[in-house]
């Protein structure tokens, strides 16, 4: 249990990291002249990438696949969706206040994207 923490944690810190490169690569490429959409694809690509190299090294100490990457990727994308759902679900149907929609959003889509990192993307596979 006290192993699944400290992933849980580091898998946290990892996440943290690849936010900042997430909205820093966004706000540089919205001040460079790129529009608002393309400028949230591109910044979600790179901070993605740097996310599974973090995860894949520092959470579950694997080396990094193109075909790992995929998935992550993948379900990189189900995070999103969860995130974005959960957030107007919970302001919409139950009237919390955005910026709690929001916290909710990503607690839900953190929790989520680890349990399918960790038993998907990540699990330890018999040699």
């Amino acid at each position: 249990m006290l192993q699944l923490v400290g992933k849980l944690l580091r898998y946290g810190m990892t996440g943290g990291i690849a936010a900042i490169v997430d909205a820093g690569g966004f706000a540089l490429l919205v001040g460079a002249g790129i529009g608002v959409a393309a400028a949230g694809i591109s910044s979600f690509c790179i901070a993605a990438l740097v996310n599974y190299g973090l995860t894949s090294r520092f959470v579950f100490r694997q080396r990094k696949t193109v075909a790992g990457f995929a998935l992550f990727f993948v379900f990189a994308l189900v995070g999103v969706t969860v995130n974005v759902g959960t957030m107007l679900g919970t302001i919409h149907w139950l009237g919390v206040p955005p910026l709690v929609g929001k916290v909710a959003g990503i607690a839900t889509a953190f929790l989520i994207n680890f349990a399918l990192n960790a038993t998907i993307v990540f699990r330890v596979r018999p040699r």
